[in-house]
This record gives C-alpha cells, structure tokens and sequence, in this order.
C-alpha cells in the first residue's frame, strides 16, 4: 500500500530520517514477502484507476486499510458459503499473515500497478476461484466463483474500506466522492466475475441489508474469527498495534454484525481506541512521507 497524498507535510524533528526510513520498511515489510521477491508496489500513471481518482485515495492510507480490512474479513465469515471456502481451502490457520498479505497485495496491485500488471492479477484470482468448490455442512454445494459469493465479499471490502477511511483520514468525505468509490471499484468487482455490484453508496447498504438473512454464526465462525484476532502480530509495535488495529476493526462492523458474533456494544473505551488508531495512522503516514 502506498501513502494518500492529502495529509500535509509537518516539519521533522532532528535526527528522525533513520527512523522514518526504519519504520516504512519495517511497514513495507508486512504487505512484501521478501523470500518470493515481492517488493512494493509503485504508483504507475497508466493503471486501471487514474492517479487523482478517489480508489487511489481510499486505499493509500496503510492503517484505515488494515482496519477495514479487518471487518470486512468479519462480515465475509458470516456467509456460510464463503466461510466454507475459506475452511476448506485456506491455509488460514497456520498463515493468517500470508492470507492478510497476499489480500493487501492484490489491492494494492489492482490499485496502483500497469494495467496489464492489474489485470494479470486479477486473472490469476479468478484461476483460484475456478478451482474451489465443496459441500457446505448440510450438504448444499458450494463454487468459489459464485457471482452471488463473489458479491458479498466486493460488498464487505468496499463498505469497510470507504468507512475504514472516512473514521481515520476524512470524515467529512462528501457524498459524491463515496459513489466515485463505489463506482470505481464496480469495475474491479465486475471483473473478478461478482454480480450484482453496487455504483452508489446508497446501493452498497441496500444490497448489505438484503443480504442480513443468508448470514449466520457457527463453531467455524467462532474459530477463524479467533485465529483472526489472537494471531501472532506482524505489524510494526506488535501486539498493542495490532490490538488497536483489531479494536477499531470491531468497531467499523455494523451492530448487527457485531451482535451476531457476539462482540460488545461500543463502550466507554471506544474514544480512545479511535483516538489511538488515528495516532498510530498519523504515525505512519509521517514514516511515508517523503
């Protein structure tokens, strides 16, 4: 993931380049598997997206993602078809952080990368998808590459990403640059072979609540979620990070979705999880700076 340009420039303090320089690798280190050659994604002009477009916005702020990435991986596991997938065809429990990683690649390839780079990616998750199917417990089958499945988890990514920015970076995003959002991303979701996909905002919570009654919670769910939240920490301040982080996932989820899998409603320590998540955003977004 690369840095949103819309924060301002703050006057370093002596002696903070190493640090900076230290902590954007360590940053960098995280969404990069270094053993396979993976390095960062650079900013191309000729992507899928242009570079003023507010795709590129949203996604270049490195905590709000992880945040929203995080609900949206709990909304995704309460569809019993699209858990099953995971469950049997994930290596979630020994490589959560490989799991977390190749996801954040993907948008930021999508995102950032060529736009024969972009589509080579989103060629090769489609091969995946054609590869996965089974049985769900009662015995109703299950594809992968489902428009319907492949729907719910556009849904989930593009509803938590856009609330995952506009908690941390701008609140005050107008409404018009949120259906560009979802406008822009239609075309990603579009291609990886999801139907329907929402263009407006309006569009993305109406289909979220049509949805409300094909979700469920079972010991699957319990467990992945678990794994999910108590894995090891692979972010930059280790687990008191990624234990903000997780927080302020939980707390971008609906009520509902938090109701069903049995989190508490916010409380008086959300402030402060909110405030802390803004903190360590702003400190990250002071390592990328250039």
């Amino acid at each position: 993931m690369t840095l949103s340009p819309l924060f301002p420039r703050l006057p370093a303090p002596p002696g903070s380049a190493w640090l900076k320089r230290r902590l954007a690798a360590r940053v960098s280190d995280v969404f990069n598997d270094r053993t396979r050659g993976e390095t960062p994604v650079v900013r191309q002009a000729d992507g899928l997206f242009a570079p003023d477009s507010v795709v590129r916005r949203v996604h270049g702020d490195v905590v709000a993602m992880m945040a929203g990435g995080i609900a949206a991986l709990l909304l995704q596991m309460l569809h019993p078809a699209v858990l099953a997938g995971v469950w049997d065809h994930s290596r979630f429990r020994d490589d959560m952080h490989g799991r977390l990683r190749r996801t954040a690649r993907f948008v930021a390839q999508t995102t950032y990368g060529q736009r024969d780079d972009a589509l080579a990616a989103i060629a090769r998750v489609r091969r995946i998808h054609d590869r996965v199917s089974g049985l769900l417990p009662d015995g109703t089958p299950y594809r992968a590459n489902d428009p319907s499945l492949l729907a719910w988890v556009h849904l989930t990514e593009t509803t938590s990403f856009l609330a995952g920015w506009r908690r941390f970076a701008e609140p005050l995003m107008p409404e018009h640059e949120r259906n560009q959002y979802f406008d822009g991303m239609a075309r990603i979701g579009t291609a990886l072979g999801a139907a329907p996909v929402p263009h407006t905002e309006h569009a993305a919570y109406r289909q979220m609540a049509a949805m409300r009654g094909a979700l469920g919670v079972d010991a699957r769910t319990r467990e992945i979620c678990e794994i999910l939240l108590t894995g090891p920490p692979a972010f930059p301040g280790g687990r008191h990070a990624v234990g903000l982080m997780t927080r302020a996932g939980i707390d971008l989820l609906p009520p509902w979705a938090r109701q069903m899998h049995g989190f508490a409603p916010p409380g008086p320590a959300t402030p402060l999880v909110r405030a802390g998540t803004f903190g360590l955003a702003e400190t990250v977004r002071w390592a990328f700076r250039a």
